[in-house]
């Protein structure tokens, strides 16, 4: 198998880097260039401005405003986005239920929805998780009673990722509890603007407000907004699943954390006249961490190879998450550790190290969700029991 880039490849490549290179606001550069946090106004900007290009989606078929690139098109072009440091659009909408709603939604849900995830006008959130249903997630207690043309929606979510800036939030709801757990799920497209619909903000302990409570409290849901089957939303669920755990463990945040820990290395003094950088030890364990990021980009690459002859991602999708999301943490240990008590200094401190290392106590802190979310890597590793292997998955019984 030939995992090398095609000459045409590398010459999309040059164009995506140039494009970049002219389309990037000055603003937004500048934190890029020292791995900033954007708000949420700078990356709606750059959403708006990759739409105008026609690249704001670029697994999205053509008939429905994509971009249309093929699997290795979009390995290129998220790699050099990430080695850019451009804003990470929003997931839930472009990545999550817009595809969703291309697979099961009807016309007109296709209609009313797509252009405006497409086009930015409405930014989405994520309603799964619960405060008792989380790993376990077909637990969830969140009600929608049927009322003939309309469902009335009681419940919470937690961990709603920027659900404070949400126009609509797509939710998992117990239509059925007279059957398995499973069975009784339905997928609901809801409005945040809908009486009764209350978010409540919290902060990371890297000091970021990047989660919500969401409550619902007799919230009315028109039975248009019900996507796929009722009692099927189970489906839905793990397909999209299967989605976020492959994008989760991508390479390109990967690529760019390594690259900004060597840039670390060469600014840190070894207290001897040199670098960190120039270290021997620190250089056998940077280089540990890259050959790991290497055999994790070759399999990313097979994956692509794969998709390019037509096949979807299946249980694979776990192996990615694991290893993604703990290489990730690892580089973020040791860009603390390279960067010793000034690693402490946190992103709304006044700056008291060079600019590039101004966030990294909070990355690192937001980071280490990274093995817990889109399904923690316990579960995965039981995926992968079940799926790859064909062993029995363990029960944990919570005491």
């Amino acid at each position: 198998m030939d995992l090398s880039f095609t000459p045409e490849q590398e010459t999309f490549r040059e164009e995506v880097r140039a494009f970049i290179q002219e389309a990037m606001p000055p603003h937004i550069r500048e934190k890029a260039e020292k791995s900033g946090q954007f708000t949420m106004d700078e990356i709606m900007e750059w959403h708006r401005i990759l739409y105008k290009k026609g690249w704001v989606a670029p697994h999205w078929p053509k008939e429905y405003g994509g971009a249309g690139f093929d699997a290795a098109q979009r390995f290129i072009f998220t790699e050099e986005m990430a080695l850019a440091g451009a804003p990470g659009l929003s997931p839930f909408g472009l990545s999550m239920v817009g595809p969703l709603i291309m697979h099961f939604g009807t016309p007109a849900q296709k209609e009313r929805f797509l252009p405006k995830i497409l086009s930015g006008e409405e930014v989405w959130c994520q309603g799964y998780s619960e405060p008792n249903a989380g790993s376990d997630l077909a637990s969830l207690k969140c009600k929608a009673e049927d009322k003939g043309d309309h469902f009335v929606v009681n419940g919470q979510k937690t961990w709603t990722t920027y659900g404070q800036y949400a126009d609509w939030i797509f939710c998992l709801v117990r239509t059925d509890s007279s059957g398995k757990k499973q069975e009784g799920i339905s997928f609901l497209l809801i409005d945040m603007k809908t009486p009764g619909v209350k978010v409540v903000p919290m902060l990371t302990i890297g000091g970021t407000p990047a989660f919500c409570d969401t409550y619902f409290e007799d919230v009315e849901v028109p039975k248009e907004n019900l996507l796929g089957p009722q009692n099927g939303g189970w489906t839905l669920a793990k397909a999209l699943l299967g989605h976020e755990r492959t994008m989760i463990g991508g390479t390109g945040p990967l690529l760019r954390s390594l690259n900004n820990l060597k840039r670390i290395a060469a600014e840190c003094p070894d207290g001897q006249g040199q670098t960190l950088a120039d270290d021997p030890s620190w250089r056998r364990r940077a280089a540990a961490l890259e050959m790991r990021y290497r055999a994790h980009e070759m399999v990313v690459l097979k994956q692509i190879a794969e998709q390019q002859a037509g096949r979807q991602p299946g249980p694979e999708a776990s192996i990615m998450k694991i290893v993604g999301t703990t290489l990730g943490q690892q580089i973020d240990e040791l860009t603390m550790d390279t960067m010793g008590l000034n690693s402490l200094n946190w992103f709304n401190d006044p700056p008291a190290v060079p600019p590039l290392q101004e966030w990294v106590g909070s990355n690192f802190c937001y980071n280490r969700a990274t093995t817990i979310f889109g399904g923690s890597n316990e579960i995965q590793r039981n995926i992968m029991a079940k799926m790859l292997l064909g062993l029995p998955t363990l029960k944990f019984q919570a005491s």
